[in-house]
């Protein structure tokens, strides 16, 4: 009986895993499509950017280029010959130097995901942390002060965040470096943890600063019902009230948050990324729009697409993992 269970609900996750998938496929065509549209409507002609510096082109070579570059048929037809090559796990060339789409971004995936990951750990952690620390100390000093500060992180936008953390923490203080990125395993933990620190600090202040307004409500919420306050009858201690009782009640907003908030998370990294000379794709997508590469842009676009959808698809696997009367439908 316990196996035949155990086989209807892998097979119910495997049915909704499919059912997602299928369903964020005009998702994930209408992010592609709006990218599409709105680099096409940018002023500017790409061949310019292909062109080398002080290089005088004639009309004539400049509609070669085009129809090399395939630039000369409609928007459309492009972009359904680019949807073909995705098809066949083939990205293209950038317009800029030739190299191919799929080996750029692999390239410099790596750092992207050792800063976002960083991030959105650091930022879970202590926004947590620092949720319940006010939830338990509700209308007092500490909280009014956690509460302000919440307010001040989510209204500085990430660049000067980034700004004047390097202001301060580099060239005043002198504790990390200005910029750069150090590859793990190049030239030890320690000096990978030097160059990571800061970025990944500042990228994860809006996060701690929401899952902390989002913990704390959702702490004081629980912290009314009826099961709590028999808990409390019973004279368990407040901590074990808070953390055995209250808070694995209030996980599912959290999970929410959490979820919702990546493609921010993503986000900000472009501009912390450029602040800090950070190479990763945030980097190489501003790299893209200044130069008019379509094929790169839609090519990180397509990625960043499929990371935030396959994220919100896991937060709702989450959702029935934490609360058994949440079925997965």
């Amino acid at each position: 009986m316990g196996r035949r269970g155990a086989n209807r609900a892998a097979w119910k996750m495997l049915k909704y895993i499919i059912n997602r998938l299928l369903i964020n496929l005009p998702t994930l065509l209408a992010i592609l499509v709006t990218v599409f549209v709105l680099i096409n409507m940018a002023p500017g002609d790409p061949v310019d950017a292909f062109v080398p510096p002080n290089t005088a082109l004639t009309e004539q070579q400049k509609q070669v280029l085009r129809h090399d570059l395939g630039l000369d048929q409609s928007a459309p037809l492009r972009f359904i010959q680019w949807l073909g090559q995705v098809a066949r796990g083939d990205l293209g060339y950038r317009y800029k130097d030739g190299a191919r789409v799929l080996d750029e971004i692999t390239s410099r995936i790596g750092p992207t995901l050792l800063l976002a990951s960083s991030g959105l750990t650091m930022g879970a952690v202590l926004g947590i942390m620092l949720g319940i620390f006010s939830a338990r100390r509700y209308n007092s000093s500490s909280d009014h002060a956690l509460s302000v500060a919440a307010y001040l992180a989510i209204s500085t936008p990430a660049f000067l965040l980034g700004i004047l953390g390097m202001y301060l923490f580099s060239l005043k203080l002198g504790w990390f470096p200005t910029g750069g990125y150090s590859a793990p395993g190049e030239k030890g933990l320690l000096e990978t943890l030097r160059y990571l620190a800061l970025p990944a600090a500042v990228l994860s202040v809006q996060f701690i600063a929401i899952l902390m307004r989002y913990t704390r409500a959702g702490l004081l919420e629980v912290m009314n019902q009826d099961y709590v306050r028999t808990a409390r009858a019973k004279g368990l201690s407040a901590r074990a009230v808070t953390l055995r009782h209250a808070f694995p009640n209030a996980l599912v907003p959290i999970v929410t948050v959490i979820g919702a908030n990546f493609g921010a998370l993503i986000g900000g990294a472009v501009f912390v990324e450029t602040v800090f000379s950070w190479p990763g794709l945030g980097m190489l997508f501003l790299d893209g729009i200044e130069s008019r590469d379509y094929p790169l842009i839609m090519g990180i676009a397509l990625l960043m697409g499929i990371a935030i959808l396959l994220v919100n698809m896991l937060t709702d696997i989450v959702y029935s993992w934490i609360d058994p009367r949440i079925a997965l439908k």
